[in-house]
């Protein structure tokens, strides 16, 4: 079996090279680079075998380039789509409400902040967010709970108007922090005059 120090240089020696060759079948560097990679941390990953290969190489340039074949492939399905698709609505700008909201939820840490993305941007349920992180109910309103906290105190000092009016900075929970008047082209969400949103709710 070779050593860590015979991959380091493997991986030193002949990366540009075949990311050069995918590249020039892609035409994409980015994209060859990254599939490169991956066949490097396939071998890597098999390096007790790989390594004892007479050329490891030859084993990482194969797999290479059978992530590219089957990426070219996609990619050809996808562009006979959208060649025969109409061209989207253009997006509409940034304004500074979005601005201010990404700004803000990029400082809430990456838990709390995908808890608040998935409820109030996807709709998606409290129940259903368990789900998909793995983590119970009790969490997952514990995370919108304090994420709504910080997101109103950062809101409030970023762009006061995305926060409620004193009256109702009483209860964190209740706060109708306004995310998606703040994304542009995000569809509203209609809602009874007398009720305003809450972390406990399952808005199943």
């Amino acid at each position: 079996m070779r050593t860590e120090a015979e991959f380091t240089a493997l991986y030193e020696n002949h990366f540009s090279e075949l990311a050069a060759q995918v590249c020039a079948y892609l035409g994409d560097a980015t994209e060859a680079q990254d599939l490169v990679q991956e066949a490097f941390l396939r071998a890597w990953q098999r390096w007790d075998k790989v390594g004892g290969y007479e050329e490891p190489v030859a084993w990482v340039r194969r797999v290479a380039w059978n992530l590219a074949t089957s990426r070219h492939r996609r990619n050809q399905v996808a562009r006979k789509f959208l060649q025969k698709s109409s061209a989207p609505e253009p997006a509409p700008a940034a304004g500074p409400d979005h601005v201010a909201l990404v700004a803000a939820l990029k400082s809430i840490p990456a838990k709390r902040r995908r808890a608040l993305v998935m409820h109030y941007m996807a709709d998606m349920t409290i129940s259903a967010i368990a789900e998909h992180t793995g983590a119970r109910e009790g969490t997952v309103k514990s995370w919108l709970h304090r994420g709504r906290k910080e997101l109103a105190a950062l809101l409030r000092e970023e762009a006061p108007e995305l926060v409620p009016s004193p009256r109702g900075e009483t209860d964190p929970d209740t706060m109708p922090i306004r995310i998606r008047r703040a994304l542009p082209g995000a569809a509203k969400v209609p809602r009874p005059a007398n009720r305003r949103s809450s972390v406990r709710e399952d808005r199943s």
